[in-house]
């Protein structure tokens, strides 16, 4: 079982992940915290799979929260999906840097929420598509370069849907391939680029201006 921490400090919000949640087959709330303190607290007791932190909380954020559960230096990190109202620039980008390993709207529904805590527990990283080529833009300048990494025309093909925020299930469909043949490749694309998760890979396609 997938075990998660809900942190937020509005009870709806816990209750309607808390019920996303509980409805699949492999996972289970095991902890819920209504503020940054509780959240750490709770994390660091209960060492669950996967945390989802709001950012807006009260007595610490959870930016702070995340960067005491995830950051640089941290000894056990836990892997956090931060879920919020709020897609500020500064806050994605500070998300990213203390750790997260997903950053969604509380608007995304709940089969990106599912995918998310199932991306977080296999290392890999969500993050809602409506942000992700924003957010690259200002990650780094683009710059021309013939450097293909390796990569094979399928792979790239991959590369350019994935950096786009698609799951794996929309890029089989929209390349007429298996899921599992998408996930070969990602693995694939990842250990050919370096990439630890699917934030590298989109920031690698977007300094080689193949997102368009």
């Amino acid at each position: 079982m997938i075990r998660v921490l809900i942190a937020d400090d509005q009870a709806m919000v816990r209750t309607g992940f808390g019920m996303i949640i509980g409805a699949q087959p492999d996972m289970e709330v095991v902890g819920e915290a209504a503020d940054g303190v509780e959240a750490v607290a709770l994390a660091r007791k209960l060492k669950p799979d996967v945390a989802l932190l709001d950012i807006r909380m009260p007595k610490m954020d959870g930016l702070e929260a995340l960067r005491l559960l995830s950051g640089p230096g941290v000894s056990e990190p836990v892997k956090v999906v931060v879920v919020t109202t709020f897609d500020l620039d500064e806050y994605v980008h500070q998300a990213l840097r203390n750790g997260a390993a997903g950053f969604l709207l509380k608007d995304s529904g709940p089969a990106l929420l599912v995918e998310a805590v199932r991306a977080a527990v296999s290392g890999d990283a969500l993050i809602s598509p409506s942000i992700t080529v924003r957010l690259l833009e200002h990650l780094s300048p683009p710059a021309p370069s013939g450097d293909d990494g390796g990569l094979s025309p399928r792979e790239l093909d991959v590369v350019r849907l994935a950096a786009k925020g698609l799951t794996n299930a929309e890029i089989a469909a929209q390349l007429f391939i298996s899921i599992g043949t998408v996930k070969t490749h990602v693995g694939s694309i990842m250990t050919k680029l370096n990439a630890r998760n699917r934030v590298e890979i989109a920031a690698w396609a977007w300094e080689r201006r193949l997102l368009g």
